[in-house]
């Protein structure tokens, strides 16, 4: 049971982060500003829309296939002529989830700009890199349209692809960056950011690196890594609590290389290059599927490396990351989504089944019997209370320690997306219901190809003071304006429609004096 219980744990991690398929194309409006933009390695040709332009596609970082399989980014091949930008490239290689049919095409290192109108270089917006969330196993930046950040919040909006699963994080002895490769693509393309933002109206001296969940942790990475130092300024952490904990199955964390070395080790054996001469070159001529069938559901970067020294938690807890301006945040229902599937798969939560499946998750010697004790399950309320666990002790409570810990070096700013009626990001219908759960914020602040159903009006009110505190912060490092409610800086901030008020409950809704010690 263990075993069936973690593994499909950590495949849901994946789908509720990225549930959703690439938004359709935007029908293009008469151009209203320039769509052909010349860059450090070329000219490239965007779309014009209503208020807004998207530069789709655009290379970052030089293909990594063949010999660059397995190794860190290279600068792109320059181009002549004029490169079409009005599309979205391929999604980094995965399987068939987020992206309808998977992606198995490793020229996959591009990235898409969403520039409002009025921007150019003689008048720079502020810039937000955003890196998606799924797991480290799925995502692709063209799934968020960012028109209405870029419009509304008046930033330029840079959505990133990096190599994902065992193409992103295999760690191998002979490999230069293992374990890292992903993490090293995210900083080449925050470098091409610096170099060439600024032909498309973007401020190269105020970039602000975002994500969610797995992308959320990515920034917690880069928050610490040493050759991440001078490439932003500002960082937002959604749903990615940089003290994430490798016994935890759902938020995402890093693994020692030893760790990655040897599930990189296993990897080989599995698609038959373990006992090769040349264990590199026959893992190269591998194809991606077989890759897919063998790498495990659950991926981590791997830290004690050059881009990654110490494990995040540890690094921010020493005081040791660039000291930059935080945002930092969780949803209020986080583990719902997970607890959820587990029961649909066939795992009601009950008083009777409630120890084994806590055992499952939390396995640690008497931890799942604190657990049982600190949430007790009756006939009813099982799926939510194994909800509550679950965000509670890998989300809620993991968000305020990284919270105090990097307050004591930054200013930090804290939310909680605690819409109980947010549309959900998946299809069917629920054992239970679901409130603000994992990934549920991210239709406030971006279009995501349909999904969910649209927002209320008192919804879409909050979602406009939303993208408003996300792109304020980016542009000044305080959330704080005048069309907004008051955000002070040493409370949460409740984020629900029509109910945007400073908290101080948090730590007790939470259990977070149980989770400090567990």
């Amino acid at each position: 049971m263990h075993r069936v219980l973690t593994t499909l744990g950590c495949a849901l991690t994946a789908v509720l982060a990225t549930a959703w398929s690439a938004p359709p194309p935007t029908e293009p409006a008469t151009p209203a500003a320039a769509t052909t933009v010349r860059t450090h390695d070329g000219v490239v040709h965007g779309a014009a829309h209503n208020g807004y332009r998207t530069f789709e596609g655009i290379p970052y970082a030089a293909p990594p296939v063949g010999d660059l399989r397995w190794t860190p980014p290279h600068r792109p091949t320059p181009w002549s002529g004029v490169r079409d930008a009005t599309r979205p490239a391929s999604a980094c290689p995965q399987p068939a989830g987020e992206v309808p049919g998977g992606s198995t095409d490793e020229d996959c290192l591009h990235l898409n700009v969403t520039t409002p109108d009025g921007a150019e270089p003689a008048r720079p917006r502020p810039v937000i890199v955003w890196l998606h969330g799924g797991g480290f196993t799925t995502g692709a930046g063209s799934s968020y349209d960012a028109h209405r950040m870029a419009t509304r919040g008046d930033v330029v909006v840079v959505t990133v692809n990096y190599r994902l699963g065992a193409l992103g994080f295999l760690a191998h002895s002979g490999l230069p960056g293992s374990g890292t490769f992903g993490l090293a693509d995210q900083q080449a393309a925050l470098r091409w950011v610096r170099a060439g933002i600024g032909a498309f109206g973007g401020d190269p001296r105020n970039v602000t690196l975002a994500g969610e969940s797995a992308g959320g942790y990515s920034v917690c990475a880069q928050l610490t890594s040493p050759s991440a130092a001078g490439l932003f300024d500002r960082a937002i952490i959604e749903s990615g609590p940089c003290t994430g904990r490798l016994d935890r199955p759902f938020a995402p964390s890093s693994v020692p290389l030893s760790t990655a070395r040897a599930t990189g080790a296993d990897l080989a054996e599995k698609v038959g290059c373990g006992s090769a001469r040349d264990v590199l070159s026959c893992l190269r001529r591998v194809h991606v599927s077989q890759l897919f069938a063998a790498q495990d559901v659950d991926q981590h970067p791997a830290n004690t490396t050059p881009l990654l020294p110490r494990d995040p938690a540890r690094a921010i807890a020493a005081g040791r990351f660039h000291h930059v301006p935080v945002l930092i945040g969780n949803n209020h229902d986080e583990g719902n989504g997970w607890a959820a599937g587990i029961v649909q798969a066939g795992h009601p939560v009950t008083p009777d089944t409630w120890p084994d499946i806590v055992s499952a998750f939390f396995p640690a010697p008497g931890e799942a019997r604190a657990i049982v004790r600190e949430y007790p399950v009756h006939r009813t309320d099982g799926g939510p209370v194994f909800g509550a666990v679950i965000g509670d002790g890998d989300f809620a409570c993991p968000t305020a320690r990284a919270d105090s810990l990097l307050r004591a070096h930054v200013p930090v700013w804290r939310y909680e997306f605690a819409d109980e009626h947010a549309p959900q990001l998946t299809s069917g219908t629920p054992p239970f219901p679901l409130g603000a759960s994992h990934a549920t914020e991210l239709a406030y602040l971006f279009d995501l190809g349909g999904r969910p159903a649209g927002l209320t009006a008192a919804q879409h009110r909050l979602a406009d003071t939303m993208i408003d505190y996300w792109t304020r912060f980016a542009r000044t490092a305080d959330p704080n304006g005048p069309s907004s409610p008051h955000w002070p800086g040493h409370a949460v901030l409740s984020l629900a429609p029509d109910h945007v008020v400073p908290t101080s409950t948090g730590r007790s809704r939470h259990h977070c004096a149980f989770w400090d010690t567990h």
